[in-house]
């Protein structure tokens, strides 16, 4: 098992990973969970691909918000289309981590200029267009393909609990069929297997194709996601991993198990590897951690390698 995560650092949160997977797969094991039983949830952002200095998606709406603002000049007045043309990434982030101290008011803005931008648009015309962004794409700030800005020890865990009959998914407040796009190639885990935040949908009998509507259906966040996840699964995961606030009922539904794993991805690295050190909007997971049994995973301590060498597109 030590050699299936050679990007973890010997040390106690590698040996309760290794130890839970052990317990749970072994059969006469105490803590045996048949395969049927074994489902493992990963937040997206911030958990299994860097966030900053703003989620990938918005990346990808900013240049349709820039292109609405073309077309329109007085959508540049307001947000987020001001911030889109302006180029204030500072407002962006600062609206998630509002979103994560319980402040919505710009997220709302957000979410109603992200609904927007799709609204009309085939499930088709919408996969075609994100792939597109995926294909030309750089990291803001690393100067990298996004498929080299995913954390190379949580694929390398996916792949643990992959080998050892665990069915992954991925649980995030990030747009699902925008995280479908990537989810196979970036970390292995099957389309059907991503859990997000909905979009709006509506049949067009007409032309016979599946459309977005100009509203958001939900926002799969905070107390929101164990619904989802029961939803899709029927079960209660015996494993999962966040990194923020809104992740805190998703890891503790997790502990209703009699054996279980959370896992709280901590963004404390200062050593200059590229992920930048944060703890806003994680403050109350990380405050949570002793008192509920999370199992911090330190970027800087417990991880050696933090995205894969090299890039694709070079």
């Amino acid at each position: 098992m030590t050699e299936t995560l050679p990007s973890w650092r010997e040390g106690p949160t590698r040996a309760a990973i290794t130890e839970f997977v052990a317990a749970v797969t072994t059969e006469g094991s105490p803590d045996f969970v048949p395969p049927e039983g074994r489902v493992a949830v990963f937040d997206n952002d911030g958990t299994l691909w860097t966030e900053k200095p703003m989620v990938v998606q918005l990346h990808y709406v900013l240049q349709q918000w820039k292109a609405a603002a073309e077309a329109d000049p007085s959508l540049a007045e307001k947000q987020p289309y001001l911030a889109a043309v302006s180029g204030d990434l500072a407002w962006l982030g600062a609206a998630v981590d509002k979103h994560y101290a319980g402040d919505d008011a710009d997220l709302g803005l957000i979410i109603a200029a992200v609904s927007a931008a799709s609204a009309g648009s085939s499930v088709e015309e919408y996969e075609a267009s994100v792939a597109a962004f995926f294909r030309d794409a750089r990291h803001l700030t690393l100067d990298r393909s996004y498929a080299h800005t995913v954390y190379q020890p949580m694929v390398e865990l996916i792949r643990l609990l992959d080998a050892h009959d665990f069915r992954t998914y991925i649980v995030s407040g990030g747009e699902r069929d925008f995280m479908r796009l990537i989810a196979q190639d970036y970390y292995g885990i099957p389309t059907q297997r991503v859990v997000g935040t909905g979009l709006g949908l509506e049949y067009d009998a007409e032309h016979n194709v599946v459309r977005y509507k100009s509203a958001l259906a939900f926002f799969d966040d905070g107390p929101e996601k164990p619904v989802r996840i029961w939803m899709r699964t029927g079960r209660r995961p015996i494993l999962a991993a966040g990194n923020s606030n809104g992740d805190i009922p998703m890891l503790r539904f997790a502990q209703g198990n009699p054996r279980s794993l959370a896992l709280l991805v901590n963004h404390d690295d200062d050593t200059d590897r590229g992920d930048t050190p944060y703890t806003k909007g994680a403050e109350k997971a990380i405050d949570a951690a002793p008192a509920h049994g999370f199992t911090v995973v330190s970027v800087r301590d417990d991880w050696s390698q933090v995205f894969p060498a090299g890039d694709h597109q070079d």
